[in-house]
């Protein structure tokens, strides 16, 4: 009997970002740099919320009409407080609101560094979002809605 030699199977999956790939990550590294940037330079209002009015926005529609937070009330506010480090008052705001300005960073940082370095950490993270990972996030907005309305003052 002959021993046969064993070859590695041959890669399917570059080891580097394609040079397109690598300027979009840059795309995605500069546009979450902005907002980061943005909720930095905001003053977040005492309320909790109505933040976003710094930016030349009306006051949310919801508010007006039924003194009730609408889903996203408090973001801005959060990202704002995030943005100046204070995470506990982020989260105490509006819970997702400083989980979604935690995930920008986390975004940020990954996207650069697949820009600078050709790594594929953004291929990596792209498998993470299935629909269990989707349908969580959307119970934990859905959550800090509910935790919005109940601390409404």
């Amino acid at each position: 009997m002959t021993a046969q030699a064993t070859y590695p199977k041959e890669r399917t999956t570059p080891l580097r970002s394609s040079t397109g790939e690598r300027i979009a990550a840059a795309a995605i590294a500069a546009v979450t740099l902005f907002v980061l940037f943005t909720a930095s330079w905001l003053t977040p209002d005492p309320a909790g919320h109505a933040t976003h009015t710094q930016l030349g926005m009306r006051k949310c529609t919801w508010v007006v009409w039924f003194d009730k937070p609408c889903p996203t009330c408090g973001m801005t506010t959060s990202f704002s407080h995030a943005g100046e480090g204070s995470w506990t008052t982020a989260v105490i705001t509006q819970p997702m609101g400083a989980l979604l300005a935690l995930l920008t960073t986390m975004i940020f940082w990954g996207a650069t560094h697949q820009a600078l370095t050709g790594s594929r950490i953004g291929f990596v993270v792209q498998t993470t979002l299935r629909p269990k990972l989707v349908i969580s996030m959307i119970a934990l907005a859905a959550a800090a809605w509910v935790y919005k309305i109940a601390t409404w003052s």
